[in-house]
């Protein structure tokens, strides 16, 4: 009798006179007291822990070491990052070579030794973009990581380029060893100019790759977007137009100066002319030094040696790599902002839609409508007697 009484006590009650209720009697409550005795020893720690997972504890020079280790393990195991591509490479080495063995100095040996550099420092070194899925997945593993303060942004560049050292020197020596000895047939220090292009080559291929990934939020956007860079790269190089005939807004200043293929194939060139004699197109003209045809033909400066060309080559290799650290860092400041902005215009587009807003519903709480039987309300009787 006495539940009954203080159910329909509470019934009458407003919410509002409930709520203060039920406040002030767990203001009072052993459970209170433990709550806040447990929030001041949670402040109290809070400072202590936030300094303890904060950043990591391990050295610079630790952090590289690790992530070279890993990365280099990585790069091994994954049969797709650098081993089918060594293949590829070796493939088409032959392919070139037996394509241009033995060229010559014929007349028509000029073109055929143009066509074998534009393809070397161009083609051959477009294949760097198979290993863009590596890449990606690689980026993946840094956001998760970067975000934990597991370690620094320029330990994890210079380790990527330090991890993948080896498998590029790999590739350049394979390949400048097939494609020049069979094709060229030159004294040692040109073929070991021509491995050293082509390894600068790749190295700003794959740089340029690296920093597509940085930006494309998926796979099929960084193929994209990165065999577009690559194209237009090749295509102010001087191969398909010479490079002073190149409009000299944008496309000889600056594309062709920032792009590795310009640099790779005027140091081609001279590392391969200079020096040799070519037949007259008329048998019985006069001959053409390989000086003259640079000059003439192929309209490039011999003001400055081939030395110069693949100084300029593994300066971009530096400036690629310098841009994909200040990206890093620049992604890493700007997006808290960003998700912030996509949330709130989330909320936003959400808060238009009509079912977004909440709509009047019916209550059928017992203290807000109490079930009265028929015959008890007034004006009414009951159907049944």
């Amino acid at each position: 009798m006495q539940e009954t009484h203080k159910s329909d006590y509470l019934m009458n009650m407003a919410t509002a006179e409930i709520k203060e209720l039920l406040a002030s009697k767990y203001k009072n409550s052993p459970y209170a007291t433990r709550a806040r005795s447990r929030m001041r020893e949670l402040l109290a720690t809070q400072g202590v822990e936030i300094e303890i997972v904060k950043g990591s504890q391990a050295s610079w020079g630790k952090q590289l070491l690790t992530l070279t280790r890993r990365s280099f393990v990585n790069m091994s195991r994954d049969k797709g990052y650098y081993w089918s591509r060594i293949v590829i490479y070796i493939i088409v080495a032959f392919a070139v070579g037996t394509l241009f063995y033995d060229v010559g100095t014929s007349y028509t040996a000029i073109l055929a030794r143009g066509a074998c550099g534009g393809f070397v420092t161009g083609y051959m070194t477009f294949m760097s973009i198979g290993g863009f899925p590596s890449f990606i997945e690689e980026m993946k593993v840094f956001t998760k990581e970067r975000l934990n303060g597991h370690y620094g942004v320029a330990a994890f560049v210079l380790a990527n380029f330090l991890s993948s050292f080896p498998f590029l020197v790999a590739v350049s020596l394979l390949t400048g060893t097939i494609t020049y000895y069979m094709v060229f047939r030159a004294r040692f220090f040109r073929y070991v100019f021509f491995c050293l292009n082509l390894f600068g080559c790749i190295a700003v291929v794959e740089s340029c790759m690296m920093i597509v990934a940085s930006l494309v939020p998926n796979f099929l956007m960084g193929i994209i977007t990165g065999a577009g860079v690559l194209g237009i790269m090749m295509m102010t190089a001087g191969f398909f137009r010479l490079l002073p005939d190149l409009p000299k807004p944008i496309w000889r200043y600056p594309i062709s100066f920032i792009g590795y293929g310009a640099w790779g194939l005027q140091g081609s060139y001279k590392n391969d002319m200079i020096g040799l004699v070519f037949d007259p197109l008329i048998p019985g003209g006069e001959k053409l030094t390989g000086e003259y045809v640079i000059t003439n033909m192929f309209k490039l400066s011999l003001d400055h040696s081939k030395w110069w060309d693949l100084l300029a080559l593994y300066s971009l290799i530096v400036m690629y790599r310098l841009l994909f650290f200040i990206i890093l860092k620049l992604k890493e400041r700007a997006t808290p902002f960003f998700r912030s902005m996509y949330a709130k215009r989330t909320m936003h587009k959400l808060k238009r839609r009509p079912s977004f807003k909440r709509k009047p519903s019916l209550s059928y709480s017992k203290r807000q409508h109490a079930l009265r039987s028929l015959s008890s309300q007034e004006g009414l009787s009951s159907p049944i007697p």
